[in-house]
């Protein structure tokens, strides 16, 4: 709870308007009464109006501060689908819109596309690709941004790994086998996450099966040249990080080990943000972390969106959903410092429709 103690503090100051399309769960309901309880905000369920009340009801959980929308019942229903047909550019007709709309998942994109919302978080009950489908087809990725990817952040009760015991990981849950290009854009991307999240400078290992060139088989070299990419991208952005690969996880993590392996380097033994080489290995290495390591985690978060977005995991608590929440209502607070041009103006949108 250290490091999410403190984003929690930090959205105390600055409250924020989080809708959950997975109304109806239990898990979601406990964390939506978990945030409105740490005066986090408005926490936004979607769902049956009956169904979200009777499981509320047996969870002996009041629903008193936490708005509940039925989205076939709301009197956004019809303009939400005319924004979307708008958004489809003719390629669907208003019924088939508004077919969408009745889905949680696109009638919550939408809401925060319209900024009824300040961030939005699924997947407790559902697969990535019912959560991205909607959010990349309203909320679309940021202007500055070339890739979306998923982020997990990790809090283990060793303080001397990482940052004071958290870890950044990435890309954890969209891209299965990312090129150079999107490894660095993750890197950076990442590493600006980590610092605007524990305000220092991120240090980012990208990580491989060997360190510095012990072995020669292109993965490693994959990893080499996406730190070279990444360092230059940073520089261009004006982004204060230090990167290195390619470095093998113990390198990255343990000072004794780094000395040996990676000696001078400003990354090994110290990083608090890894990049994986691809899917396999950061969907592997996470979900051993969380289990062995009994660490909090929280993710995934989202990156390279127009707006702040979250697709947990199905094996998420109340817990871990709520500190997701959290991390999603911190990045609301100043998101177009972490994407430049982030909440651009949807079809048909006025500039007076844009204001919170």
């Amino acid at each position: 709870m250290r490091f999410i103690g403190s984003v929690i503090e930090k959205l105390q100051r600055h409250p924020k308007r989080i809708v959950f399309p997975e109304g109806e769960e239990p898990r979601v309901i406990q964390a939506a009464r978990q945030f409105h309880s740490l005066r986090l905000g408005v926490p936004i369920l979607l769902g049956n109006q009956r169904k979200v009340k009777d499981a509320a009801t047996r969870l002996k959980i009041p629903l008193d501060g936490i708005r509940v929308i039925d989205p076939e019942q709301s009197q956004d229903l019809e303009e939400f689908a005319r924004r979307f047909k708008a958004l489809r550019r003719g390629g669907l007709k208003q019924p088939e819109a508004r077919d969408a709309m009745l889905n949680p998942d696109y009638f919550g994109a939408m809401m925060v596309a319209m900024r009824q919302a300040d961030g939005l978080i699924s997947g407790a009950t559902r697969v990535t690709a019912a959560v991205l489908r909607p959010v990349s087809q309203i909320i679309k990725r940021a202007p500055q941004a070339l890739t979306v990817f998923g982020c997990m952040v990790m809090e283990i009760e060793d303080t001397r790994l990482g940052e004071n015991g958290v870890l950044f990981l990435a890309d954890c849950d969209v891209i299965p086998d990312p090129t150079v290009e999107q490894l660095s854009d993750i890197a950076v991307s990442t590493a600006q996450l980590a610092g605007h999240l524990l305000g220092v400078k991120p240090r980012v290992a990208l990580l491989s099966y060997s360190t510095k060139d012990t072995a020669a088989h292109h993965s490693a070299g994959k990893m080499q040249a996406a730190t070279a990419l990444a360092a230059h991208k940073a520089r261009q952005k004006g982004l204060a990080a230090d990167f290195d690969g390619e470095l093998q996880a113990d390198a990255a993590l343990v000072p004794a080990i780094a000395a040996r392996k990676a000696p001078g380097s400003k990354v090994a033994g110290n990083a608090n943000t890894l990049i994986f080489p691809d899917l396999n290995s950061a969907s592997i290495a996470s979900r051993l972390v969380r289990h062995i390591a009994r660490a909090n985690a929280y993710g995934h978060i989202l990156l390279g969106m127009d707006r702040p977005v979250a697709d947990v995991s199905r094996g998420s608590s109340a817990h871990d959903i709520l500190g997701v929440a959290a991390i999603v209502g911190v990045q609301a607070i100043t998101y177009n410092q972490l994407y430049s041009g982030a909440g651009q103006r949807l079809p048909g949108e006025t500039s007076k429709e844009r204001t919170i």
